[in-house]
């Protein structure tokens, strides 16, 4: 969600006769796109703030925004920092422009936020969002690769969760303007798309008789030329829709065989407390439902340990699931508390940082051993992969082949794969033959 809001303010900008500058002290304008989830996130927005303020000592007429999950959850209070200008919340992103060029013509500090972020939005806004993405949506940064958001917000309120309070209640896009953005990203050269949603699974909008649910959208997407890869992300674990899903993914060659649906935790007495509606038992028949379905599937997973009332044995349980799910990789976070949530608001953070830390290590150790079982799998296959450009850690080259640079590319089922080849190849497909792996990564010889 946040790669594509930048996306969009970047392109918007930019059409606006904005340049992207290298660095902080070479803009007039420095935008920081802020996230929410976690009490990390936002302690690195206010050090850059603290960062940004030196800076502004020497260039005064520096201007400083701050948009997104923060900005939206803070509001007219991030101005009472003097180094803010803007804040601007995720719904307001399409004027962003304007208030940049206000504060630009001297106008004081500015917050355009959501007033009452739990109602419904109007129909004049949904359209200015739906305008913007359509115009703004294309990332030159990866080839050939978009996102397209076809819904907004969330209605699970997780009781960890500031989502729902930030990002608004769930509203679905009409598959036509979905379809018709697809259509214009394949026009542009974009081959594989993104469907992204907070609970993407969740997607529904109903036209006339007809409820269209994500395996409708799947469908049509896939009819879209040019196209040649589909994805989704993030998918909550419900059985609403499930099977279609699948049977979309296992029917359509262009929909990749790659699921990502966080469990949280696997006990039932943690699920329960974070407000998950399923319990560990149900979490693990959908994935084996999803592997009879799709046998090639590949999935991944969130955890999140240290929750309040988190017991060693809860903790254990986690790591029995883990094991069971055996996810090609797993993101695992120590929890921490949002203000404004049910468990910030009627739970104790009684989990030591120190035990949090060592249980955190802990499940990504059990989930490395089974990552690395999973990679070397691939040794001496060869796989297909949409190149994505250059590889940002070119000294792991693993190639004898140093007349080109190491690129790096996806497979359909979401690998890393590193390989030796000319740059023009960004944005094309290519097959590799795997010579190494490593947990998270393959890699491999151009073939």
């Amino acid at each position: 969600m946040n790669k594509l809001d930048t996306v969009l303010v970047t392109a918007a900008l930019s059409k606006a006769g904005f340049e992207l500058a290298d660095g902080v002290k070479e803009a007039d304008v420095v935008l920081i796109n802020t996230c929410s989830v976690r009490e990390h996130a936002e302690q690195r927005v206010l050090s850059h703030l603290g960062h940004l303020k030196h800076i502004k000592e020497s260039q005064p007429e520096l201007i400083v925004g701050v948009i997104g999950c923060m900005a939206q959850r803070l509001g007219e209070k991030l101005l009472a920092h003097e180094t803010v200008d803007i804040v601007c919340g995720p719904a307001q992103i399409p004027q962003i422009v304007r208030l940049v060029n206000e504060v630009l013509d001297g106008q004081k500090a500015t917050a355009a936020v959501t007033e009452k972020i739990r109602e419904k939005t109007s129909a004049e806004q949904n359209r200015a969002l739906d305008d913007f993405e359509s115009v703004f949506d294309t990332d030159k940064t990866i080839s050939a690769q978009a996102y397209v958001r076809v819904m907004y917000g969330c209605d699970n309120f997780c009781t960890y969760c500031i989502v729902p309070y930030v990002r608004g209640p769930e509203i679905s896009r009409s598959p036509k303007v979905i379809i018709d953005q697809i259509e214009r990203l394949a026009g542009k050269g974009v081959k594989q798309v993104t469907l992204l949603g907070q609970r993407v699974n969740a997607y529904k909008y109903t036209a006339g008789e007809k409820t269209y649910c994500l395996a409708d959208l799947l469908y049509l997407a896939s009819r879209v030329n040019g196209i040649e890869w589909i994805r989704f992300v993030t998918s909550y674990p419900s059985t609403e829709f499930f099977d279609e899903i699948l049977k979309a993914m296992a029917d359509l060659p262009k929909v990749c065989n790659y699921l990502h649906m966080p469990a949280q935790s696997g006990s039932d007495k943690i699920l329960a407390a974070m407000n998950r509606h399923y319990t560990a038992g149900q979490y693990l028949k959908m994935l084996a439902r999803a592997r009879e379905v799709v046998p090639d599937i590949a999935l991944s997973g969130d955890f999140m340990v240290g929750f309040p009332g988190e017991t060693e044995e809860d903790f254990q349980q986690t790591v029995d699931m883990v094991r069971k799910a055996r996810y090609k990789n797993c993101f695992v976070f120590k929890y921490s508390p949002r203000p404004g949530t049910s468990a910030d608001k009627r739970m104790q953070d009684d989990v030591p940082q120190e035990v949090k830390k060592r249980r955190n290590i802990e499940l990504l150790a059990v989930q490395e051993k089974i990552s690395d079982e999973l990679s070397r799998q691939f040794l001496g296959k060869e796989v297909e992969v949409l190149v994505e450009g250059l590889s940002r850690k070119p000294h792991l080259r693993s190639s004898k082949d140093d007349s080109n640079p190491q690129l790096i590319g996806r497979t359909a089922e979401d690998y890393i794969v590193v390989f030796n080849g000319p740059e023009s190849l960004a944005g094309e497909f290519a097959k590799v033959k795997i010579t190494k792996t490593t947990a998270l990564t393959l890699f491999g010889e151009l073939l």
